[in-house]
């Protein structure tokens, strides 16, 4: 899915509470879901009725686990391309249809769209980047990580 710049939504107070509360990730008990409602002070089945929400509505472009794709044998990386504005939303959507691309968005700057390659192998990821080029015309710069660190950032909202 394409992230383009939009203006903030509206949030309720009780939106505020579950995005602050579910940025800490969900606790490891039978009912997760339970246990984050009673602490928000809501019903659990509100609570993923308004995180299905977030997400239809673009709020949310993904809410799930995060796992060390390295650490499970598959590579990721971050690439950028100078798309032409005309061409931007046709080149979008082949992106998003592409089953590597975990997600893409734009940018103001030269290169404009930039995206998340998750492969199942480091081989993949050039594979993938190579059928880009070759689908759009466009180079693709690609910015594989070089060392990884742990920001743990929260946004209060």
């Amino acid at each position: 899915m394409t992230t383009r710049v939009s203006t903030a939504p509206s949030l309720t107070d009780a939106d505020r509470r579950i995005l602050n509360r579910l940025q800490h990730g969900l606790p490891l008990t039978a009912n997760p879901w339970q246990s984050v409602a009673e602490e928000i002070g809501m019903e659990a089945d509100a609570l993923r009725e308004r995180v299905g929400h977030f997400l239809e509505s673009g709020l949310l472009t993904r809410f799930g686990p995060m796992f060390d794709i390295e650490q499970l044998g598959g590579a990721f990386t971050l690439a950028a391309m100078a798309v032409p504005e005309d061409r931007f939303d046709d080149v979008a959507a082949y992106l998003d249809a592409l089953p590597q691309v975990a997600h893409n968005y734009e940018r103001i700057h030269a290169l404009n769209m930039w995206l998340v390659l998750g492969c199942e192998t480091p081989e993949e990821i050039d594979a993938v980047l190579d059928d880009i080029r070759q689908h759009t015309g466009l180079d693709v710069l690609n910015l594989p990580k070089e060392e990884t660190y742990h920001v743990g950032l929260h946004l209060r909202v």
